[in-house]
């Protein structure tokens, strides 16, 4: 297969940034774009600008990146693969369970690749944690927790912040630790007059007993995006916002002061910051979606992975409608 003829649906925020990249990405023509409010921030760089999705596909593409909002995902998902069009989806694959089932059975029974932007994955930081944990650096892994704070961005209008920030969370500690989720708990507070939540306070447990807390809010002047792995040789502290990995190592000095030894539990070792390469990883999200669009190897966030993503966020939001814990089958 020569040149790739690529589309973009949905020129709003997301929409921008995928439009830059796609306009520059090698091996790939960005042949048109389409959103019926038009090109607000200017993106189309003289492409034609349309208006649905069934005139981008008339346009003839080998896929397409959708970047409306999540309600309107299904449908224009569903519609790209009655044409045999791939699709990179944003996150959250689907606005609930069935919609996203429906996404992943259409792509599945077509043949199709199908992937959802959770970046966050291609984040240099995790990535770097996640390649390490795997080469038993930390050892057996005990904890994920994760910290995802922020003002209100103006964009979201469609769903609270289980969906569209802690999806985020749900799905690199799934990733990171190569385990799904066993049950979930969970608390939320609405506090900006919105139908939806604004805070979620979670706790989880996954297949291998690893625990898991996410602590994600719309409401903080305070912007952090943090995940630290705790395991049996230390922990990696992620900042993904500045792409730095820490690995704060357990002592192998012995204390030999009993009150210090007895507060502390393990003792303090080396620190260190890795010197990584930070591609962005918006580009290498879609250099990997290129690539199995090809049929080369390629690490993407495949459908189902984002339909079990949005299974947990539900169940987030069940817990804390109805205060209890929820369990997955396994």
């Amino acid at each position: 297969m020569g040149t790739l003829r690529a589309g973009l649906i949905g020129l709003g925020m997301m929409g921008r940034h995928h439009a830059r990249v796609l306009a520059s990405l090698k091996g790939v023509d960005l042949v048109a774009v389409a959103d019926p409010g038009g090109d607000v921030h200017g993106v189309a760089g003289g492409r034609p600008v349309l208006a649905t999705v069934e005139e981008l596909i008339g346009r003839g593409l080998d896929y397409c990146v959708v970047a409306v909002p999540t309600a309107l995902h299904e449908p224009v998902g569903l519609a790209l693969a009655r044409a045999g069009v791939h699709a990179l989806v944003e996150k959250p694959l689907a606005q609930d369970g069935p919609s996203s089932q429906r996404l992943v059975a259409a792509f599945e029974s077509a043949g199709l690749v199908g992937a959802v932007g959770h970046i966050e994955r291609y984040n240099p930081a995790l990535q770097q944690a996640r390649a390490r944990i795997a080469a038993g650096e930390l050892g057996r892994v005990y904890q994920v927790a994760t910290r995802r704070q922020g003002p209100f961005p103006a964009r979201i209008a469609d769903v609270g912040v289980v969906k569209d920030l802690a999806t985020h969370d749900i799905d690199l500690t799934a990733w990171v630790t190569q385990q799904p989720y066993r049950r979930v708990s969970a608390n939320t507070a609405f506090k900006s007059g919105r139908r939806h939540e604004d805070l979620v306070a979670a706790t989880g447990l996954l297949a291998d007993d690893t625990v898991t807390n996410h602590l994600v809010n719309w409401l903080s002047p305070l912007k952090e995006r943090v995940t630290t792995i705790t395991g049996e040789k230390g922990a990696f502290v992620a900042d993904t916002l500045t792409a730095d990995l820490t690995f704060f190592a357990n002592g192998s000095v012995r204390v030999t002061r009993d009150e210090i030894a007895q507060f502390r539990g393990v003792t303090e070792g080396d620190v260190i910051r890795y010197a990584i390469a930070k591609p962005e990883p918006l580009r290498v999200e879609h250099e990997q979606f290129r690539d199995a669009v090809l049929g080369k190897q390629a690490d993407i966030v495949t459908m189902r992975d984002g339909h079990n993503t949005v299974l947990v966020a539900e169940a987030m939001i069940e817990s804390a409608r109805g205060g209890s814990v929820v369990t997955f089958q396994t």
